[in-house]
């Protein structure tokens, strides 16, 4: 699989900002809300983009992904304290990403993600595109509107039409692709191609 980002540590960094800022922005009551993910709260779903990070960044530096916290709160913490550390839990996670995808030559190694064994110039790929549309899940579960790049997820649109394809019948994360406007925000292309209603 090729990828169209020129620079995709940048955009994965400028993909983590956002997803970060709609995290800060959650608010008390936003957290037991229903998202467009099937059966997430936006808690779970806070807890799955962290876990994600850590399991990316343990698999590009091929360490058991229990070494990272596993996507949530601390184990001492509940409630609303608990609540309190995710967005923490979440910017440590993505610098860890980050440091990960920037080591030499890490681009260039195979790895094994959920997606399956794929090179990590198509690693970054995936996780630029689950980030900018699980942040857009956030954002629309707790009505916030937070800047998308229109360049990184226009990039997440090509990449995502691109390797679509390719994944195996049945094993699918993702809802059929849903009717949206062609002079829509990229980001909401990217999302009703992923399966999520505009409407």
């Amino acid at each position: 699989m090729s990828t169209p980002v020129t620079d995709p540590i940048g955009q994965l960094s400028r993909a983590l900002g956002v997803a970060a800022l709609v995290i800060d922005g959650l608010r008390p009551e936003n957290w037991d809300a229903p998202t467009p993910c099937t059966d997430w709260t936006v808690r779970d779903l806070v807890g799955h983009l962290t876990g994600g990070n850590w399991l990316f960044a343990s698999a590009l530096r091929g360490t058991d992904g229990a070494a990272g916290r596993p996507g949530a709160a601390p184990a001492d913490v509940s409630g609303a304290e608990a609540d309190t550390a995710l967005p923490g839990e979440f910017r440590a996670s993505a610098a860890a990403l980050l440091d990960a995808f920037a080591e030499p030559g890490a681009l260039d190694r195979v790895v094994t993600v959920p997606f399956g064994v794929v090179p990590g110039r198509v690693a970054v790929n995936l996780r630029i595109t689950e980030v900018l549309v699980h942040g857009w899940d956030l954002a629309r579960a707790s009505g916030q509107r937070p800047p998308f790049p229109e360049d990184v997820a226009g990039s997440a649109l090509e990449f995502t039409r691109a390797t679509l394809p390719a994944v195996p019948a049945g094993r699918s994360p993702f809802g059929s692709p849903q009717p949206a406007p062609d002079d829509a925000p990229a980001i909401d292309r990217l999302a009703a191609l992923l399966g999520r209603l505009l409407a």
